[in-house]
């Protein structure tokens, strides 16, 4: 690897596009041409993880409503819509847009933790949705979803973006943007002039995951995965975009971030270097924002232990900066203690999810989320008695830069109300690859095949991964059946409303 200096240009300096940020990664999209062996395998592996959380979302609202905006859009040989028949096609980028709300609904897939935060997952929806109607192979489709991997995860490497209250989305478009460009084998200023554009367009404020936090959570990288692949569409017709955008006077990094005296070190592969990143992100066991992962593996521990909530005092959670600020009692957000705060919240809540694990020693995407649950008097009581505090051992630990000494874990104190302390430590959740059981190819057909076995039949789930097992060879045929049906009848909205403007 290389590191890529990027700093902040005044106008007179007139910065050459070649020594530009965005045309690094243009170069990095435009030289990708051989799968990494073992990537391309993970690429496959999270083609599976994300058709498991999108099929266990097809009916909550959120996704509903995006599916509904895509039903008003169809097209022949267009891309796929997740839970229909593949005899219906539609516009890619709305595709794209209804296929990610659903992936992202139920906060299940991969992540990827480390001067910021991501989802990388959420660019396979909209490179997919293009492979599909732009009749691109299974070799084609490996090729530029690492592409998109491997420029979002060294971006959030490099540049921090919730520092300064910006959401992570404005690494998430660039990405695709770019991963869109080696699907479609674009040469280097036409991916250039996407990225540009895709950087512009996607900074936004991190409220949306602050206090009463909405569905936006879900659509927001699906906004990203659409202005991507119009950004791609507007560069290949020949039109150029703002230009530094990292490094201009008026640019992200002047105005949106460090400043007009701000400098990043953004790691890139060298030239001939294969595309591995996808390797260091890491899926989820549990149905919970990623940093209380091993917070529910530690309360399952506690729980078998015979643990007696009622008799609990108090419990204190040693962690990282981020999941105390985030989503522990450092976020100072009383939203994080209200039962009747929406999934959304209670998800980014490490108290909540810590007492509801702790109490029924399990976890379930949708039941532990319920209101009769999160109204429990026991619950609520413990609820109140658990607080977090960062420590700095996990925080230089969560920004290790060797991927195998990184910890996202915690240690927690349990004081009893006769004063016995009981301490339970995990430095990783046991799905992380540095965790007890590593997630690998059986227990994400494992994952797939528990969030679908009521709503898919057998054959159609085996087809499915069938193909995903070929993937690096599928045909452009292949690829555009590259989706799970539903059993019929089990879709609410299968067809086009008139609800809204669409």
């Amino acid at each position: 690897m290389r590191e890529f200096l990027v700093r902040v240009y005044s106008s007179k300096e007139k910065l050459p596009k070649e020594k530009q940020l965005a045309w690094a990664l243009a170069e990095i999209a435009f030289s990708n041409t051989k799968a990494d062996p073992e990537a391309a395998e993970m690429v496959g592996n999270r083609i599976i993880d994300n058709a498991s959380v999108a099929i266990a979302a097809l009916n909550r609202q959120p996704v509903l409503a995006a599916r509904a905006q895509a039903l008003a859009h169809s097209r022949t040989g267009g891309a796929l819509l997740f839970g229909m028949p593949s005899d219906q096609t539609f516009e890619c980028e709305w595709a794209s847009w209804a296929n990610n709300v659903a992936v992202r609904e139920l906060d299940f897939h991969d992540t990827f933790l480390a001067a910021d935060y991501s989802h990388p997952g959420d660019t396979i929806p909209a490179i997919l949705a293009v492979a599909q109607q732009m009749g691109k192979s299974g070799h084609d489709l490996t090729l530029g979803i690492l592409t998109a991997y491997e420029v979002q995860m060294n971006l959030i490497k490099g540049i921090c973006l919730h520092e300064f209250k910006k959401d992570h989305i404005a690494h998430l478009a660039p990405a695709i943007a770019a991963g869109l460009g080696t699907l479609l084998k674009l040469g280097t200023e036409t991916i250039f002039q996407a990225i540009n554009q895709s950087v512009h367009l996607s900074f936004s404020t991190r409220q949306s995951r602050k206090g009463e936090i909405s569905s936006w959570k879900a659509y927001a990288p699906a906004f990203a995965g659409k202005l991507a692949i119009e950004a791609v569409d507007r560069a290949m017709r020949g039109e150029k975009s703002p230009s530094p955008i990292y490094e201009g006077e008026d640019g992200v990094i002047a105005w949106m971030l460090k400043g007009k005296d701000g400098t990043y070190k953004v790691p890139l592969p060298d030239s001939g270097e294969p595309f591995r990143s996808i390797l260091e992100s890491y899926t989820k066991e549990h149905s919970a924002e990623y940093q209380s992962q091993a917070l529910i593996d530690i309360a399952f521990n506690l729980n078998k232990k015979g643990l007696r909530p009622a008799e609990i005092k108090e419990v204190v959670i040693y962690t990282s900066h981020h999941t105390h600020h985030v989503i522990g009692t450092g976020s100072n957000d009383p939203q994080k203690f209200d039962p009747d705060a929406s999934r959304e919240t209670l998800d980014h809540s490490a108290m909540y999810i810590f007492a509801v694990a702790l109490e029924d020693g399990s976890w379930h995407h949708e039941k532990s989320y319920s209101k009769e649950r999160s109204h429990r008097p026991s619950t609520l009581s413990l609820w109140k008695k658990i607080r977090t505090e960062e420590k700095k051992e996990w925080s230089d630990a969560y920004h290790h830069p060797d991927p195998s000494k990184k910890k996202f874990g915690a240690e927690v104190v349990v004081i009893m109300k006769d004063g016995t302390q009981i301490k339970e430590r995990l430095d990783n959740p046991n799905a992380h690859p540095n965790g007890a059981r590593a997630f690998k190819r059986t227990q994400y057909i494992q994952k797939f095949e528990t969030l679908t076995k009521e709503v898919v039949t057998n054959e159609e789930r085996n087809r499915f991964l069938e193909l995903v097992f070929q993937l690096p060879k599928l045909k452009p045929n292949q690829v555009r059946d590259l989706n799970v049906v539903l059993k019929p009848g089990l879709l609410k909205n299968a067809a086009r409303d008139a609800n809204g403007i669409f």
